[in-house]
Order: C-alpha cells, then sequence, then structure tokens
C-alpha cells in the first residue's frame, strides 16, 4: 500500500540526491529509506532512480516527483485543517438565501458563537432550491430559506416575516404614473415563494407583470433607469431617482425560516444552532412572526 512515508522518502532522495541526507532529513537510518524505496518502486511497476556514482531520478522518476510533492503538500493542509478544527470546534455549513439584507447574514453568521457553540462557521448564498438540495446531501449542516417551500423530510424553525420596501421610479412633475413590472428574481429558485408573493400582488385585482432578473442590484438598476419597480427586504438598497414606500398594501413580507437535516448523527447539535439562528431571524423582524406551519 502506497504510503505518506514512501512519497516523502521518495522525494527527500530526489531533492537530496544523496541517501545519506535524505536518511537524515526524513528521520530514519539509511537500511530503511533504501528498504522503502525498493517498496514504492515494487508497487509502482518502475524504477525511479539510477543508482551509479551518484543518484538520479530516472525519467519515471522525474514524471512522479511533481504528483509526489502535490500530494504531500495536500496532506500537510488537511493535517493543519484537522488541527484547527480540533482547536477551534467543528465548521459550521450555513447557506443563505440571496434576499437576506446584508446585516440580517451578518447576524446569523454571529449567532451560534454568541450562543456559546463552538466552531468556525462558513457562509454561502445560494438559490432556495439549491439550499434545500444541499441541506438534504449533506453539503451543508443548515440553511436560511424563503417559505413556502417544500421541505421534502427537513426539519424547520419558526418562520419569521421581515418587513419590506417598495422602490419605484421618482414621479417627476406632471408626468403620468406608468405602471411599470415589479423586478424579481427567476422562479425556479423558490417556486412556492414566488407563487405567493405573485399572489399577493394579484390580491389588488390587477394583472401582475414582472421582469426577471439575477439580483438585487440589477433590479435597483432597471428601478433607477424608470423600467421597473422592486420589493425588497434590503434597507439600504437605495439609488438617485429611486423612491421608497413601506410594502404594505398589500402586505409583502420576506418569509425566512431555518432548515437543517434531523436524520444526521450531529441532529442534536445542528438543532442547538438551528435555535441560535432562528433567534437571529426573529429579532430581525420583532413582533413579525409567524407559526410553525411548512
Amino acid at each position: 500500500m502506497l504510503t505518506e512515508r514512501h512519497l516523502e522518502i521518495f522525494v527527500a532522495l530526489a531533492e537530496e540526491e544523496h541517501f545519506g541526507s535524505a536518511a537524515q532529513r526524513v528521520g530514519i537510518t539509511q537500511p530503511p529509506l533504501s528498504q522503502g524505496l525498493r517498496r514504492l518502486e515494487a508497487l509502482l511497476g518502475v524504477r525511479l532512480f539510477d543508482r551509479g556514482r551518484g543518484v538520479a531520478l530516472t525519467d519515471e522518476g522525474a514524471r512522479l516527483l511533481p504528483h509526489a510533492r502535490t500530494a504531500l503538500a495536500a496532506i500537510g493542509e488537511l493535517r493543519e485543517l484537522g488541527a484547527r478544527e480540533r482547536a477551534e470546534g467543528p465548521r459550521i455549513r450555513l447557506g443563505v438565501a440571496p434576499e437576506a439584507p446584508s446585516r440580517l447574514v451578518a447576524a446569523l453568521a454571529a449567532a451560534p458563537a454568541r450562543a456559546g457553540i463552538p466552531g468556525r462557521i462558513g457562509v454561502v448564498t445560494a438559490p432556495t432550491a439549491t439550499l434545500l438540495a444541499q441541506v438534504a446531501a449533506g453539503r451543508l449542516d443548515l440553511a436560511v430559506i424563503r417559505h413556502p417551500a417544500v421541505l421534502g423530510g427537513l426539519a424547520a424553525g419558526r418562520v419569521a416575516l421581515l418587513p419590506t420596501w417598495h422602490l419605484a421610479p421618482a414621479a417627476r412633475p406632471g408626468g403620468p404614473r406608468r405602471r411599470l413590472p415589479v423586478a424579481v428574481r427567476p422562479r425556479s429558485e423558490a417556486p412556492a415563494a414566488y407563487d405567493l408573493f405573485v399572489d399577493a400582488l394579484a390580491s389588488r385585482g390587477r394583472r401582475v407583470e414582472t421582469v426577471v432578473v439575477p439580483d438585487e442590484r440589477a433590479a435597483l438598476a432597471l428601478v433607477a433607469a424608470g423600467q421597473a419597480t422592486l420589493v425588497t427586504a434590503d434597507g439600504s438598497l437605495a439609488a438617485e431617482g429611486v423612491e421608497r414606500t413601506a410594502a404594505t398594501d398589500p402586505p409583502l413580507p420576506l418569509r425566512l425560516r431555518v432548515v437543517w437535516d434531523p436524520r444526521t448523527p450531529a441532529a442534536d447539535e445542528t438543532g442547538r444552532t438551528a435555535q441560535a439562528l432562528t433567534g437571529a431571524l426573529l429579532g430581525g423582524a420583532p413582533s413579525r412572526t409567524a407559526p410553525d406551519a411548512s
């Protein structure tokens, strides 16, 4: 079996070009170094060194050398990562829907440490549908998604209703008010939440027109250009020539909740982290929460 020690012996001998120096470098005597090299050559079925007056790599050895160095470097990085995780606690992998305001994302990232939960947190942003798939596949520990959504066996915390604002082009004096499309992200990212949002808009009895945008920055550009309106939970989103009003007619809150997989071995610890994240969510929308409806 090929081992890290085999690669260390090979690289040391390739760089030192001397059996005694290579043995001293890896902390062994010359006989076990020579034995380790013979085992490596037997495993690979090739000669790695020409042993004449000196020690020189064969063509096969020269081809192996960069790969051996890369493998040893990767092993070293993994060992360092493991040491950091033992010292700092496990890494918490959190996904957040892109509709969440940046200040809320920062509060979510800080929530586990404030609750006394050890570990380093890594945060990624992705659409709700992607987050659900990644939590189910074990690539994320938890996610903050838009509600409603089909959970497929995932556990979920309480729903937080975040207040939103309606951004529209500033009215021009004497100019007519035009009905503009609403900028939205693609329906495929969160189908149920998208449908609920559009249904709420349509509750006024008017036909709803939408224009699809990749993100809220692109949406804000359309608003500033007089081509669309936008409903956002990001209170910092603003531009010259854009008016902001509370999106309360009809009510259009951003609904968010935490999801995780209760079937994993670390489900109890993940559930504790989910409680801390849910607290951060509810803290961002005091008195505007919904029950645990799926």
